[in-house]
């Protein structure tokens, strides 16, 4: 069985798929890429089951790639070494997930530059593959920055949905504004990798990279706080916290539906994992110093945020804004430094994954049919498409936290853990003010489901949801009906 179930395999079949695509002997047919990437897609989620159906806490998944014998820059420590965990695991799964029905997802909304597209959806599958799966920081760094290569061309280029010069103008500002952010926030990450890299071989004599070695008993205090602070900035970026979120509502806008749901969905996340991997798990006391900072800014994420977005009249950004609020809720879970808040942190990136996904699917099926955004000027799809709306009501009714969903379950898991913390008066007050969410999400969701389904429509004869987009927004609806009514199928694996 364990010759099955093979790290390298998952992490590096998309990439390959990629360069068979991008091939020119490969065929430019665009339902045979499509099929076929659809088909790639569907087994490796399948894959990812198969391992998560075998995968035994007390015995993680490991493996290592040498290269002629040699470690990958072996005079440095550093290797080609990969671990499967528990939280990361549960990550694997929900990437594969994403990624398979922003293929589905991808029918009507791609129209040209079907290889290129497909070869580099596939390509950034591989990269966060890379960064949930990484049991090295060098090799975690390197696939955070082979990220940015796939995610500026899928955010930038016109794959020929309509736009206009104004809005391929937008796009290409956003993948630049993209890439700048978040190479600004590497520069310091490479920093603190660095540093804690050097001063562990100092501390433990020991020349190795793997989390694990990671050696910090003789690091002064101010050091270790320094490398923390350098590293949440470089995640910070990509959860986002504010003040280092602006770039994200601009790529959401500007990209097309599947790729918004990667970028909400799955992509956020990383920033999520790389403070629990580095700061939370490899520097515990240091992170334990900033708590109460990180406590107060997810504060302000939360409920800044939620301020924001009820200000928006664009669907996508409303989305893409209660992302960034929803996101405060996953710091704040690990600021509790407990196991009720780990918990409640991970439940939450697969719960807003979910829906985030779902909501960023029905605002590009209404972008399709009516070519436009603003809620002030929507109105009438609830009864042109009445499926359509079905959906919705189901899916903002989960976002906001209605029990029976799993964002329920998550919310008042983060607020316990916040509530029950020891190490910081201050996380206690942030469980409570997080509260608010509630109320004030179901404010900016229910204007969003007000303004842009009831009313009536100044567009005729609009087709509901086709086949492809029922089977997406059912299976995001099932996920959400499953987890928030078994949340075990999540809490048991973290343990």
């Amino acid at each position: 069985m364990d010759i099955l179930l093979s790290i390298p395999f998952l992490v590096f079949l998309p990439m390959a798929i990629s360069i068979i695509i991008l091939s020119p002997l490969f065929t430019s047919n665009e339902i045979i890429i499509r099929r076929f990437t659809k088909s790639v897609c569907g087994f490796h989620f399948l894959y990812s089951l198969f391992m998560l159906l075998f995968f035994n806490s007390a015995n993680p998944y490991e493996s290592q790639i040498s290269f002629f014998g040699l470690d990958w820059v072996q005079s440095l420590g550093i290797k080609f070494g990969f671990q499967i965990d528990n939280i990361s695991m549960i990550l694997v799964v929900l990437t594969s997930f994403i990624f398979f029905i922003a293929s589905i997802s991808s029918k009507f909304n791609i129209r040209k530059n079907h290889k290129f597209y497909y070869s580099m959806l596939l390509l950034l599958m591989s990269a966060i593959l890379g960064i949930f799966t990484s049991n090295d920081m060098f090799l975690f760094f390197l696939f955070w920055e082979l990220e940015m290569i796939p995610a500026y061309f899928l955010i930038g280029t016109n794959w020929g949905n309509n736009l206009t010069l104004e809005d391929e103008e937008n796009a290409k500002k956003s993948a630049v504004k993209f890439v700048l952010y978040t190479f600004l926030g590497s520069m310091f990450m490479l920093l603190g990798i660095l540093l804690l890299h050097y001063y562990s071989f100092i501390s433990s004599g020991l020349l190795s990279a793997k989390f694990s070695d990671i050696v910090l008993n003789d690091i002064p205090h101010k050091i270790q706080l320094f490398i923390t602070v350098c590293l949440l900035i470089g995640f910070g970026v990509k959860l986002p916290i504010v003040p280092l979120h602006t770039w994200l509502p601009d790529a959401h806008t500007n990209a097309v539906t599947p790729i918004s749901m990667v970028l909400a969905g799955i992509l956020l996340k990383t920033g999520g994992y790389g403070i629990y991997k580095f700061n939370y798990s490899t520097m515990p006391e240091a992170f334990n110093m900033v708590t109460p900072v990180l406590a107060i800014l997810a504060i302000i994420n939360i409920i800044y945020i939620a301020f924001v977005t009820y200000a928006q009249k664009d669907i996508k950004r409303i989305v893409a804004y209660s992302s960034i609020s929803n996101m405060g809720l996953v710091l704040l879970g690990l600021c509790t430094v407990n196991h009720i808040g780990l918990s409640a942190s991970v439940f939450h990136m697969v719960s807003h994954g979910l829906v985030t996904c779902g909501l960023f699917m029905i605002a590009g099926i209404v972008y399709l049919r009516y070519k436009n955004r603003d809620i002030n000027t929507l109105g009438g799809i609830a009864s042109q498409m009445p499926r359509l709306y079905g959906f919705a009501v189901l899916i903002v009714l989960a976002s906001i936290g209605v029990p029976f969903f799993a964002p329920f379950i998550s919310e008042i898991l983060t607020i316990i853990g916040a509530l029950n913390s020891d190490f910081s008066e201050v996380v206690k007050y942030a469980g409570i003010l997080a509260l608010p969410l509630l109320i004030m999400s179901s404010c900016y969701m229910l204007k969003f489901l007000h303004n842009g389904f009831f009313g009536k429509s100044s567009v005729e004869n609009v087709n509901d949801i086709s086949i492809h987009e029922f089977v997406v927004l059912g299976s995001i609806l099932a996920g959400l009906l499953l987890f928030g009514l078994c949340p075990n199928t999540i809490l048991s694996i973290i343990g």
